[in-house]
């Protein structure tokens, strides 16, 4: 048996107790978290709700303006077909006028609303109100009225009364025979709009004015004449001037108000009602803030659907809850009773698991004899520069300066095959290497004139490097072979005497996206055939009958131990090329 293999581990007691309890808390917990998304959920789905509905009340309250002002433009038209008020218009005759409009103006507030009726002289000065005959004399300066003046064309829009009124004004200049008669005004409480909008969206309204607009005495003055109730003191900033709900409820308190012109929204539950109430911007006719219009929306049959749907969720994930629970409890209930054939079987896995470890570890030794084997036959690559460059030597024997600069080159080649073997020998460091901060240009001028000292050809080698080499922390020896060989790679490719270019340039990495540099060499060949295009990485494949299939390998070795990689691509010009991207 072998001694360093796992013991089983002992039987753990009461599974089920163990196991049962954190699953329930952790149900119960997920329930707690879904109760929690829902009520969130509804709060959004009211607060959306909401905000379409004051939308809806901001769109349809200027739809009825500018439909109410076109109607009292109609009106103003009508009148004019009317002889008998136009010539008590044309004399200024406020009798006449009386006598001749009074019907008209009767049937517009029975039917239509109509509220005022103003005939006023082409320089503003008012000379009969229909609503309150006994008031002339005076110049009109609202704003409608200003504009109308301005423009010589009709305008409407809202105006707020000294007496705290708010009302739609529509002013429509009248000419005759190309001679001014002055203005007509029509005019309607702002309570018939927000009423009919009440009963368009379902929704209740609150007219509120700022007091900066407003005097308290005059205000109350008008609440007196309208017979109204009012509330100067419930808000401090805001008064209600009108309203479509019989009272307010009781939860609209200052600061719940504060809440609302802070722009949020406020949820107030009255009578076993929920309501919930936002602001809408007001302004009078001349674009200026005069103050809000409260949407009061009942949410209580929404609540209440909301409500029903989350409990019976709720209850049904319980009951679903309640069942899994029963279901794993006859679960632990079997693990109990067949927890000792599965204890042998754990034992039995254990001992497979270490024998696959062996295998793997067997595999290992393998695949790093292979790769030893391969490496050192890349050895032959430099040493063939060694022995060109002692035949020169050789040679140049007679030029000491010559003959020690290639003694040189020798013995750097030397120490650096000694090195590389020497570390490639170890298996069990195969994959580490000696990294330091390395300057790219000196690197690469020195593999290309050790290269053009190897290759028997002489091919031009194109550099294109950048201004400013970069400094990479990588093992030199490592990359300068891996770039002897790919050298040697396209000069074995290339026909003729075209140019090998090896050009550096920073890439980023498109699977990572970290920046790096890369290394590339192009040779003038023929390109790689697509059949063998992804065979040329794997070890001892070759196409050529005198080459070994060991030097592309090598060079993704190198590239994976830097955590960089290689790529192959033909060019569209001809010849191939080949990329070894290293990380910043």
């Amino acid at each position: 048996m072998n001694p360093a293999s796992p013991s089983p581990p002992h039987r753990p007691k009461r599974i089920k107790a163990a196991f049962l309890g954190p699953f329930a808390a952790a149900i119960g917990l997920i329930m707690a978290v879904f109760a929690g998304a829902l009520y969130l959920m509804e709060a959004k789905v009211r607060d959306r709700d909401l905000a379409e509905r004051a939308q809806a009340v901001a769109k349809l309250f200027a739809v009825k303006l500018d439909k109410d002002g076109n109607l009292m433009r109609a009106v103003v038209h009508a009148m004019r077909g009317n002889p008998a008020i136009v010539e008590a218009f044309r004399r200024g005759d406020r009798a006449a006028l009386e006598r001749s409009a009074r019907p008209l103006f009767d049937a517009l507030r029975r039917d239509h609303r109509i509220t005022h009726l103003y005939f006023t002289g082409p320089d503003r000065i008012n000379l009969y109100r229909l609503h309150t005959p006994a008031d002339f004399g005076d110049r009109i300066d609202r704003a409608t009225m200003l504009q109308t003046h301005s423009r010589k064309e009709p305008v409407h829009g809202l105006e707020l009364g000294p007496l705290g009124t708010l009302t739609l004004r529509t002013v429509v200049p009248w000419r005759e025979a190309g001679r001014s008669l002055g203005y007509v005004e029509l005019g309607e409480e702002v309570k018939h709009l927000i009423d009919e909008i009440r009963d368009n969206l379902a929704v209740d309204l609150l007219v509120l004015v700022d007091k900066r607009y407003l005097a308290q005495d005059q205000w109350q003055r008008g609440q007196a004449l309208m017979q109204r109730q009012g509330e100067w003191e419930r808000f401090p900033s805001h008064v209600i001037l009108a309203q479509t709900r019989p009272s307010l409820p009781a939860g609209l308190d200052p600061p719940a108000f504060a809440r609302l012109l802070n722009g949020g929204s406020v949820r107030i539950s009255e009578g076993g009602r929920s309501l919930h109430m936002a602001l809408v911007p007001l302004a009078d006719a001349a674009g200026h803030p005069i103050g809000k219009l409260a949407v009061l929306r009942d949410v209580t049959e929404l609540e209440a659907t909301f409500t029903g749907y989350m409990a019976a969720v709720i209850a049904l994930s319980l009951a679903l809850a309640t069942g899994v629970l029963g279901v794993f409890h006859v679960a632990l209930q079997r693990v109990e009773k067949d927890y000792q054939r599965q204890h042998e079987l754990e034992h039995r896995l254990l001992h497979l698991d270490t024998e696959h470890q062996r295998i793997l570890q067997v595999e290992k030794l393998s695949a790093l004899g292979t790769m030893v084997g391969s490496i050192a036959h890349q050895l032959n690559n430099p040493l063939v520069g060694v022995v060109n460059m002692a035949q020169l030597a050789d040679r140049e024997a007679d030029d000491p300066r010559r003959a020690r600069a290639l003694l040189a080159e020798i013995r750097h080649a030397g120490e650096d095959c000694r090195g590389f073997v020497k570390r490639m020998l170890e298996f069990s460091k195969v994959s580490c290497f000696e990294s330091k901060p390395t300057a790219m240009a000196p690197l690469i001028e020195d593999t290309v004139l050790m290269f053009r000292q190897a290759e028997p050809h002489h091919l031009p080698v194109k550099l294109e490097l950048p201004t400013e080499p970069p400094l990479l922390t990588l093992d030199p020896i490592l990359i300068r072979h891996a770039l002897f060989n790919l050298l040697l790679n396209a000069a074995q490719a290339t026909e003729g005497q075209a140019p090998i270019t090896l050009r550096l340039e920073p890439a980023t990495d498109a699977a990572s996206g970290r920046a790096g540099w890369t290394l590339s060499v192009a040779d003038g060949g023929r390109g790689i055939a697509p059949e063998v295009l992804d065979k040329i990485f794997v070890p001892f494949f070759t196409t050529r009958a005198d080459g070994t299939g060991l030097g592309l390998p090598v060079v993704l070795h190198v590239a994976l131990l830097h955590d960089g990689h290689v790529t192959a691509t033909n060019r569209p010009e001809g010849g191939a090329c080949f990329a070894l991207w290293l990380p910043q």
